[in-house]
């Protein structure tokens, strides 16, 4: 069924990439961002969203100049799913990426429950998992790493995106609005398979990332998944595809490249150190794109 959604940050990596996905399902898409999105069929509105009045006129407004032919005014909102953020660390002074991550998640959650729209997504991050950004050689607590973990990050980005799933959590029990927080791996674009033999050569590189990644293709299959699944309330989802960087099996590769992380369960053969079993399981995700299908003259599974 198509839906009118409203997505910020759409025209960055992971955001384009989506939005063409549910573009392609049907779905109707209004792009808040700071730069404009060149893609046939959605008009990008120029918001701040650290400014809450902006983000309450965004969230009620016509979606292009077509809206104007009904003379009913902007048609309702069904979904919000929010990927505007500054990226990572080292782009902005650490307390500016953490007070704009805070503040423009909090405006979105906001404005969305009180205009009525019940359904939001929202970006969250492996970084919440506190190795990505750590500060010298963190391991991990175990593997896998699933939604269950005691998010530790010590950075002001993974700590935003660590807040903001407590704002998600508590405006869900507040309102009863269905919010979906998504904690999103390492995005791949097509172009960057050619990097692959270079991680698989360097498995120290991967660490950072747990040798895990999500294609932005699937991502965009994830929001959609995420979108039509109703009655769920407050719910975390690792955004990752289904196996780990690695030519050996999980266990062989982590025994030799993560010794002192305990493995809290059996793992798949190949499963991903941080793992979508949830996601495939609540959701019904199915990768469409492994990274083999990409990278040659590699041994593993597959070959």
């Amino acid at each position: 069924m198509s839906k009118r959604i409203i997505f910020t940050g759409g025209s960055g990596k992971a955001g384009r990439h989506a939005i063409a996905y549910l573009l392609a399902q049907g779905h109707k898409i209004l792009n808040l961002d700071l730069k404009p999105l060149v893609l046939e069929g959605v008009n990008t509105l120029i918001a701040d969203l650290t400014d809450s009045g902006q983000v309450f006129n965004a969230l009620s407004m016509h979606f292009g100049f077509d809206g104007f032919e009904t003379g009913k005014g902007p048609a309702p909102v069904d979904a919000v799913v929010h990927f505007a953020a500054i990226p990572r660390v080292l782009i902005h002074p650490d307390n500016e990426t953490f007070t704009a991550n805070v503040t423009s998640t909090y405006n979105v959650i906001e404005a969305a429950t009180k205009l009525g729209i019940s359904k939001i997504v929202i970006a969250s991050s492996e970084t919440t998992y506190g190795v990505c950004f750590a500060e010298g050689d963190k391991d991990y607590h175990r593997f896998p790493l699933e939604e269950d973990y005691d998010i530790d990050p010590m950075d002001s980005y993974g700590l935003s995106k660590l807040v903001n799933e407590k704002t998600a959590r508590a405006f869900a029990m507040r309102t009863g609005a269905d919010i979906y927080a998504l904690r999103i791996g390492n995005v791949i674009e097509p172009e960057d398979y050619a990097r692959f033999p270079a991680f698989l050569a360097d498995p120290p590189s991967r660490k950072r990332n747990a040798w895990s990644y999500i294609d932005a293709r699937d991502l965009g299959q994830i929001v959609d998944l995420c979108i039509a699944r109703d009655g769920l309330g407050f719910q975390v989802f690792n955004a990752v595809n289904d196996e780990i960087t690695a030519t050996e099996p999980s266990a062989a590769f982590l025994a030799k490249w993560a010794p002192r992380t305990p493995i809290a369960r059996p793992m798949g053969e190949y499963e991903a150190p941080i793992s979508n079993r949830k996601i495939r399981e609540v959701l019904g995700f199915r990768e469409r794109h492994n990274w083999r299908q990409y990278v040659t003259g590699i041994g593993g599974a597959g070959s």
